[in-house]
């Protein structure tokens, strides 16, 4: 009976040590012990019964002790609760401690939870970042399409990270004002000449406000002529204004064939009105013998009238086809 009741200690000893180390992190807390981090007890439990994983918080605390930081546990488990990342959190503060940055935990801890890796931006602030552009074209004055590439070296500005716009938009302002600055040139054989002109207008229009960056230089990569777009443009105009002079020949055409179709149309008309005519002399020269006011002498001399200018007609339709033969 005895053995047995021995058995049942030793089994409550060892579920409640198993509990006790389950829900104390022992091990966590002699390291934070041998690295004169002070955190008790009673504060690694509550993390437990808050749900925040003691690791996450003594591992970066013990880090930051070690590198002369001064950062209380209650902002790093309110990092924690918020979302953020500790460890990366206190890391950067460490880089910036290292590269002389003014960098707050306050500050860091923003920039981490607005989506920001606080840790880039140290790094990059340090060493400068190329930011390639894509192949930007534009067309001078004298027509001529150029096609550019520019590197931009960026540093990250730690103040404007919050609230700062991104690479994108330094990719499109640096590529408008690559577009202004050809387009203004006079000739494209000027920016062959200099590409640096490109670099100095575009740094001077201020194209890093508003963004998380500071615009240290822009270099033109590569420089290509592309078409000829005036050239171009100058035959396509010509093509339509040729279509415009072809439809409105053609509308002019249409016009006269239909004028010339009403004045043929006019003459037959006129045509059939005098054989009208001509068909009512016989009876009018009747009717006038019948009743006297025509003599049969002037019946004769008007013929004879009729076929003298028949046989000048004739004469002289002669003399015309002589004279072309001739």
């Amino acid at each position: 009976m005895e053995i047995w009741l021995l058995l049942l200690i030793v089994t409550a000893a060892l579920i409640v040590l198993w509990l006790f180390f389950a829900v104390i992190p022992v091990a966590l807390w002699i390291s934070a012990l041998a690295a004169n981090v002070r955190v008790g007890i009673l504060t690694l439990i509550g993390m437990r019964l808050r749900r925040v994983v003691p690791a996450r918080i003594v591992n970066p605390m013990i880090k930051a002790a070690k590198a002369g930081l001064d950062i209380s546990i209650n902002k790093l488990e309110a990092h924690y609760l918020a979302g953020g990342n500790v460890d990366r959190v206190v890391n950067s503060l460490i880089a910036a401690q290292r590269a002389d940055i003014a960098l707050e935990f306050e500050r860091a801890a923003a920039i981490d939870l607005a989506g920001r890796d606080v840790l880039e931006a140290v790094q990059m602030s340090v060493n400068p970042k190329v930011i390639e552009t894509p192949i930007v074209a534009a067309i001078a004055k004298d027509g001529i399409e150029l096609k550019a590439k520019a590197k931009v070296t960026v540093r990250a500005n730690i103040d404007r990270l919050v609230g700062g716009a991104g690479e994108q938009t330094i990719i499109a302002r640096v590529g408008e004002g690559v577009v202004t600055t050809i387009g203004s040139s006079l000739s494209h054989k000027e920016v062959l000449e200099n590409p640096d002109s490109i670099s100095r207008t575009v740094l001077a229009k201020g194209l890093e406000a508003g963004t998380a960056f500071e615009i240290l230089s822009i270099d033109i990569a590569d420089i290509d002529v592309g078409r000829n777009i005036g050239a171009q443009l100058q035959t396509d105009q010509a093509e339509a204004d040729k279509r415009i002079a072809q439809a409105k020949a053609e509308e002019r055409r249409a016009m006269a064939v239909a004028l010339e179709q009403e004045m043929k149309a006019h003459v037959q008309e006129m045509r059939a009105k005098v054989v009208e005519a001509e068909a009512e002399v016989p009876k009018a020269m009747a009717a006038a013998l019948r009743e006297g006011k025509l003599g049969v002498m002037d019946y004769y001399n008007m013929q004879n009238v009729v076929s003298d200018t028949k046989m000048r007609n004739a004469i002289a339709e002669s003399d015309d086809k002589t004279n072309s033969h001739n």
